[in-house]
């Protein structure tokens, strides 16, 4: 298949779903960690073709929405500053902190940006020797490389007023914290299909055998999903646990190791934490001591992250899969996307924001089959 309407089929969807009927003796619950995978199977009705029994669950894997609420405070309180220039991508300017959003800072005079590559910020600090130029970089193992490309270009054209408010975060080391909390009864895993283009999915095989859960790399279109499923199922009924590849046209068992060693240069692995999961330990990215100078914490010491507050928005567990968007009470109500109580709902990955779109009484259903 070479186009994307093939990945969209109708009648090769139906055959996928009756194949997973077939294999199908039993309830099984299955967790896609990606984002644009959770807007895939929401707009095309992928959960309504299963078998019933079988439950999917949407994981944390939309980056905008797991930054955590202090690293977006800090954000607001350095571009607040009348020397900075913030930039960073578009969703993430919409997203709430514990006290705004950095849209909401823009409203009140700070120049904060959306750029759509971390080198755009760059040439944005070249443009403005004057200014100190923040981008604040978030993401998984997707974005990470071009982050890391941004610091290595300003290191070598000497471009010294930009800098790096970093909050880069790691796919396994979540998975495994979702398979270790007692309330999350996921038994298999989609996994992005994306991320392990760059990274691969050698880490994720240990996952498999420690936890004796079937894990399939996906992509993102009905059939990439669909077949997803089938495989992790099939393991499942056989009582098999380990790594397969549905997503081979991208997807490379080492994946992209020129981008894994841009970003082992530029970064090393730390803690981080997570909106709604706490701290993970061995799950973000860290700047390295040699690129420690473009660290905006450093260069704006006065700044604080201060931890998550509690409020309504039940996000946090919308990303842990212990509940699904219609459970939170002010859902199409209270919070749209237009007056947002969460991240889920801000984002173009959020789960929130799919079952708005997709998933409300008046929306009329779409289907691949």
């Amino acid at each position: 298949m070479k186009h994307i309407d093939e990945y969209r089929d109708p009648s090769a969807a139906q055959r996928c779903a009756d194949a997973i009927a077939a294999i199908t003796t039993r309830p099984w619950t299955i967790m896609e960690i990606c984002g644009g995978q959770t807007h895939s199977i929401v707009r095309h009705g992928i959960d309504r073709m299963l078998p019933e029994g079988v439950t999917l669950l949407h994981g944390p894997g939309c980056p905008v929405c797991v930054t955590p609420p202090g690293m977006i405070d800090a954000a607001i309180a350095i571009a607040s500053r009348p020397d900075v220039i913030c930039c960073s991508f578009g969703d993430m300017l919409r997203v709430p902190g514990n006290s705004g959003s950095l849209m909401a800072a823009r409203g009140r005079g700070a120049d904060v940006r959306m750029v759509y590559s971390p080198l755009d910020a760059v040439k944005i600090a070249q443009d403005n020797p004057g200014r100190e130029v923040v981008f604040f970089a978030i993401g998984f193992e997707t974005t990470a490389p071009a982050t890391a490309m941004a610091v290595l270009q300003a290191e070598g054209m000497g471009v010294e007023n930009f800098s790096l408010l970093v909050s880069h975060v790691l796919v396994p080391p979540a998975m495994e914290a979702l398979l270790g909390d007692p309330d999350n009864g996921v038994q298999g895993f989609l996994a992005a299909g994306h991320v392990c283009t760059i990274a691969g999915y050698r880490d994720y095989e240990p996952i498999a055998q420690r936890f004796g859960i079937p894990i399939a790399v996906t992509g993102f279109e009905p059939l990439d999903l669909l077949q997803g499923l089938y495989m992790v199922i099939r393991q499942l009924e056989e009582g098999r646990c380990g790594v397969e590849n549905q997503y081979a046209r991208s997807v490379r068992a080492d994946g992209n190791l020129v981008a894994q060693a841009a970003v082992a240069r530029v970064f090393t692995v730390q803690a981080q934490d997570w909106r709604g999961m706490g701290t993970i330990p061995a799950s973000g990215l860290g700047l390295a001591p040699h690129y420690a100078g473009f660290d905006a914490l450093r260069r704006f010491p006065m700044v604080a992250v201060e931890p998550e507050r509690a409020n309504v928005c039940i996000s946090g567990e919308v990303l842990r899969g212990v509940r699904k968007p219609g459970d939170c009470p002010a859902f199409g109500t209270h919070c749209t996307p237009e007056h947002p109580l969460g991240a889920t709902m801000v984002s173009s990955e959020g789960a929130c924001a799919a079952y708005y779109r997709y998933r409300r009484p008046h929306t009329a259903r779409q289907q691949v089959a």
